[in-house]
């Protein structure tokens, strides 16, 4: 395995891209080209994919902090076998209520059933929106279906893990991807890229 320096956050910033930040650097462990990842993902400020069609299972409780600024749409493996994206799920919890001051709704996404989204919301009291996608059809429309695993195993249709920033206009506004899938983007890192996306839009 080789260690590289993955810049994981890309901005539309005014008339330029912000294509790094040395802020949202992080050292993860993989074998996967930078270029590679760089490729998979929506376009940042292209329209965003439809969410139309996911069955989405609401927490039994939610900030109270109007949000009009937009979503926060994170894309994970399984909240069933995938450990990692288990631990990112309950972490985010940590990312509700800032994001909500900011206008800013999270909600998770994965090829995962309703029953099994909804079991796990409640086991791990998560305060934010799950999305089932079981035909990975909306996964697949943010381009980012992870295409190495072959129709016969249960990880077909899973997504590569990333933060999709979805402005209230409806237009990509930022994502965040890791090299390898060890390793997520941090509450701290999705925090303060609303935050900059906030600043963008007011011109500050």
């Amino acid at each position: 395995m080789v260690r590289h320096l993955v810049l994981v956050l890309v901005l539309a910033l005014a008339s330029s891209v912000l294509l790094a930040s040395p802020g949202f650097a992080q050292e993860v462990e993989s074998d996967q080209p930078a270029e590679a990842v760089a490729m998979i993902g929506p376009m940042v400020g292209a329209p965003a994919p439809s969410l139309e069609g996911v069955e989405t299972i609401e927490p039994d409780a939610a900030p109270a902090t109007p949000t009009d600024a937009g979503l926060a749409l994170v894309f994970v493996r399984s909240a069933d076998w995938c450990p990692y994206c288990k631990t990112q799920l309950e972490e985010l919890n940590d990312a509700v209520a800032p994001l909500a001051a900011a206008g800013w709704r999270l909600s998770a996404i994965s090829y995962d059933s309703p029953a099994l989204l909804e079991a796990f919301s409640k086991d791990q009291a998560l305060d934010f929106a799950l999305l089932s996608d079981p035909g990975s059809e909306v996964i697949r429309a943010f381009n980012l279906l992870n295409e190495d695993m072959k129709p016969s195993s249960r990880a077909y249709g899973i997504p590569h893990p990333a933060v999709v920033f979805i402005r209230a206009d409806g237009t990509v506004g930022a994502v965040l991807r890791e090299e390898g899938f060890k390793t997520r983007p941090t509450v701290e890192s999705v925090v303060d890229t609303a935050m900059l996306l906030n600043e963008a839009a007011t011109g500050l």
